[in-house]
């Protein structure tokens, strides 16, 4: 090879070869998803429980005065759905960064990182698809709360569980039986998703059903920048835990608290009558601020203090990732990482 073949500079990534690799990843995380139906069914479950069961005891004792963004007096499972959402975003953000270590262990995260694209490309579009995953997670959660709003009588809730059943006994089956293939799943999955489609727009259409009571398109914007938050925020976490076996813990140690001290459950001016430095802590909680900019996006405003809040952690939670996984600096070469030399 000549002498300027050595010197030349290698050819520049054009926009189609970023779009490729974006599609790539987003398509990967999303892909993951589908497959862990397990998963699916966990992220539902714990805002569920909250909402059917927790929120049924409190409706008395933690009825929500006119604060804004409500204009009238508001039932605390009408209050709690902003925090449920975010709960949703939040484990689902530390979901993706236990699948970030378990990359690491297996290698799957050196091949990502040593691609010619730039690590920061490439750990966004994995944030942005840890993201997708956590917003069809939380719009298949309003649209089980519009139905159970709407207390609909007679055969309307069989009808809106007959596919949804019919798919978990189907996953019962097979885990109990191993008979059926992957195949047949997937077409299952489909087949379900359509008939479910189809009976929700009977059931609104049978039912005469009113629009629901908050802005679901609205909250899409809030949704993703508060996703990108927590993703950001577990990004790092991800760099900075070493062991898989050790994951539990932090989870515990930085989930249980980001959601109890924040205004997911009970407003602040309830804290603030009973602990004026839990309503402190509750103040300084990133994920109070990601609740109530959903929270007011679900009505159709922006809460600008929290959107500026949640804008700035969003950048330094981001920036610490992208600099913990850099090699030459940040704490994967520390422990023998792609650009180590181990």
């Amino acid at each position: 090879m000549s002498e300027g073949a050595w010197g030349s500079e290698p050819p520049r990534l054009g926009v189609r070869a970023y779009v490729t690799c974006f599609k790539g990843i987003v398509w990967r995380e999303v892909l993951r998803y589908l497959h862990q139906r397990e998963r699916f069914m966990s992220a539902l479950v714990r805002p569920l429980i909250w909402l059917f069961i927790f929120a049924a005891g409190f409706r008395q004792t933690l009825g929500v005065s006119i604060i804004p963004p409500y204009e009238t007096y508001v039932l605390y499972e009408v209050y709690v759905v902003p925090g449920l959402l975010g709960m949703i975003l939040l484990f689902n953000a530390m979901q993706s960064s236990l699948s970030m270590v378990y990359d690491r262990e297996t290698g799957a995260m050196r091949t990502l990182l040593v691609s010619p694209f730039p690590r920061s490309f490439l750990l966004l579009s994995k944030l942005i698809g840890g993201v997708a995953v956590a917003a069809i997670q939380a719009y298949v959660f309003l649209a089980i709360f519009y139905f159970w709003e709407a207390e609909l009588s007679g055969w309307g809730y069989p009808l809106l569980l007959a596919a949804p059943a019919a798919l978990f006994a189907l996953n019962i089956y097979n885990s109990a039986t191993d008979h059926l293939s992957e195949r047949f799943l997937q077409h299952a999955l489909v087949f379900g998703l359509l008939a479910e489609l189809a009976v929700i727009a009977y059931v609104i259409y049978a039912w005469k059903l009113s629009p629901p009571s908050m802005n679901y398109i609205a909250v899409a914007p809030a949704l993703v920048i508060s996703g990108l938050m927590l993703g950001s925020l577990a990004l790092f976490m991800s760099s900075v835990i070493k062991q898989l076996e050790n994951f539990a813990g932090v989870m515990n140690f930085v989930i249980f608290p980001m959601f109890f001290a924040s205004s997911a459950l009970y407003p602040l001016w309830r804290v603030k009558e009973s602990s004026l430095l839990l309503y402190q802590l509750c103040l300084y909680n990133p994920f109070t601020h990601a609740v109530e900019l959903i929270r007011f996006a679900l009505y159709g405003q922006v809460d600008w203090p929290s959107l500026a809040i949640v804008l700035a952690c969003t950048a330094v939670f981001l920036g610490a990732a992208i600099f913990a996984y850099n090699p030459s600096k940040g704490l994967i070469a520390r422990r023998g990482g792609p650009g180590s030399g181990a």
